[in-house]
């Protein structure tokens, strides 16, 4: 397990010195934590402290990712959240968290530790209970997972399958500079981990959505989003609606999986800092 490193450490230490609501954001699969930065650029603005966890190991740079992909191999769920746990442990205030994909999913889990004090969980990924698998799903991740080495793999998307999962909303143009400017391989075995949520009783994405010490969330998910569609994201709500915690749902029209570093951006930002702002 990799020790939190220089950078995430000056993030912390920037955060506890200013005294303001600290931030994190947790990435998920096929980026870096680069992939947040107008994110923090506007938080920081806005009068918090952003922090942009890596998973284990991460690369510093698409470029280096891309170079090295099989460094992404074999990182479990687990592992990115008690990583991001020993983070939060070290800010002097209790954070709001934000996630997407994955990182939405390990944010609920977070939450569900009661180390949140707003979430706000975009596009998030599958955990057990939530029980849709539209067919985009299985077109998109399908092959993957009925792959039985996707496990110990470090997994590439095709522009194609890009375009698919996470471009769909979009045109062609603005599909390929994000591929470029974004993508890198990910971890099989975390994708496998949501993938059979539903079939292995002792499965890492699990999320406590009972514990009353969860907070405020905000779950947000793109009309046209591929990868995490609309059932998924609903299904989720109606679990974690059973908390005793604010629980809301919005719905961002006309908007696929890469809302949150697409054209459109700020305003899934302005729309996480709203109801921010109500509880922290």
């Amino acid at each position: 397990m990799a020790s939190i490193s220089e950078r995430e450490n000056r993030e912390i230490e920037a955060a506890n010195a200013s005294g303001n609501t600290p931030v994190v954001f947790i990435h998920g699969l096929w980026v870096l934590p680069s992939s947040w930065a107008n994110w923090a650029d506007f938080f920081q603005q806005a009068g918090y402290a952003p922090l942009t966890p890596d998973w284990p190991d991460d690369p510093d740079t698409v470029k280096e990712a891309r170079a090295n992909p099989e460094v992404f191999a074999k990182k479990t769920l687990k592992q990115v959240a008690d990583h991001t746990t020993d983070i939060i442990n070290a800010l002097d205030k209790k954070p709001a968290l934000m996630g997407h994909s994955t990182g939405g999913l390990l944010a609920q889990m977070l939450a569900g530790r009661g180390l949140s004090a707003v979430t706000v969980a975009i596009d998030p990924g599958v955990f057990r209970g939530v029980l849709p698998l539209p067919a985009s799903v299985l077109k998109g991740v399908g092959p993957f997972l009925i792959n039985p080495l996707t496990r110990g793999r470090a997994i590439t998307l095709t522009f194609d399958q890009f375009k698919f999962g996470w471009a769909n909303a979009l045109d062609e143009k603005e599909a390929k500079e994000l591929y470029d400017a974004f993508h890198v391989a990910c971890s099989g075995i975390a994708l496998v981990q949501m993938g059979n949520a539903n079939l292995n009783p002792w499965t890492q994405a699990k999320v406590d959505t009972k514990n009353p010490d969860r907070g405020p969330l905000l779950i947000i998910d793109g009309e046209k989003d591929h990868t995490v569609p609309w059932a998924i994201a609903n299904a989720a709500y109606k679990r974690q609606s059973r908390n005793r915690g604010v629980t809301e749902i919005v719905k961002i029209p006309n908007r696929g999986h890469a809302l949150t570093i697409d054209h459109g951006w700020r305003e899934v930002a302005q729309t996480s800092l709203d109801f921010l702002k109500r509880f922290a």
